[in-house]
């Protein structure tokens, strides 16, 4: 299975297919285990990778995680580009994978040539924070499942560690995830989400927020799906980035 480490810490990431590449980045309580469909439907016409950030799935564990963990995400996956032998990547993510792949496109603009961002919000406060904490306090069979599949026996140990990272960060911030970086995006970005996300505050707003900041973002709201969109209704999700993405490959090929 692959592996690479960068900055001290081994990660894990699992690819499929061949052609430009595509990296497809989990939530904060998933992993790659949870992408395989993603991977499988993607590898057709993309080098389709996903990987476990650190503290997650089969990655080095991570007990205090810092409350700049997107950001480390959003180096993690730049590293994974220069492991892979490439210059640049287009970035999906899900989730807080989205907010990482809005971070990896604006810390790093040499390195993300697209980014797709699904189901992320740009303010995220105390409050709400608290609230998406106590659900996943419920412990339910649902839930149990989905986090051992992704992370294994110690599941526990990475959600409470999330958990308390997200605590503080709304804390020290305020919620404010992207603390003004987002204008300096400079490649294509798709905004996608679901109006009936349950897992998010204010969702439709903060969609609509996220496209104003970024010169040329695109927007997609669906009346269909929950949290996350790209999962809940995978068809309509998957056609809206099939109509972004050959309309990079157009753009790329159009004459000067």
């Amino acid at each position: 299975m692959p592996f690479f480490t960068t900055a001290g810490h081994r990660l894990f990431y699992r690819e499929q297919g061949a052609g430009p590449l595509l990296l497809i980045l989990p939530g904060n309580t998933a992993s790659s285990a949870h992408h395989a469909a993603d991977l499988a439907y993607w590898g057709a016409r993309y080098h389709a990778v996903s990987i476990d950030f650190w503290g997650t799935g089969q990655s080095d564990r991570l007990g205090h995680w810092p409350t700049d963990w997107w950001a480390q995400g959003a180096r993690d996956a730049v590293a994974l580009i220069e492991h892979l032998g490439e210059d640049q990547a287009i970035v999906m993510g899900t989730s807080g994978g989205g907010i990482i792949a809005l971070l990896a496109a604006s810390h790093h603009p040499d390195r993300i040539c697209a980014a797709i961002a699904d189901s992320c919000v740009a303010h995220w406060p105390l409050k709400a924070i608290r609230a998406a904490i106590d659900l996943r306090n419920l412990r339910t069979p649902d839930q149990i499942a989905f986090w051992r599949g992704a992370h294994g026996d110690d599941w526990a140990q990475v959600i409470e560690a999330d958990g308390d990272m997200l605590l503080r960060f709304g804390a020290a911030t305020g919620g404010d995830i992207f603390g003004g970086r987002l204008g300096q995006i400079r490649c294509p970005v798709l905004i996608t989400a679901s109006r009936a996300d349950s897992a998010l505050p204010e969702v439709e707003a903060e969609a609509h927020w996220l496209a104003t900041q970024m010169p040329g973002a695109q927007l997609h709201l669906s009346d269909a799906g929950d949290h996350p969109f790209m999962w809940s209704n995978a068809a309509e999700f998957r056609r809206v980035a099939e109509e972004f993405l050959r309309g990079l490959s157009a753009a790329t090929a159009a004459p000067a």
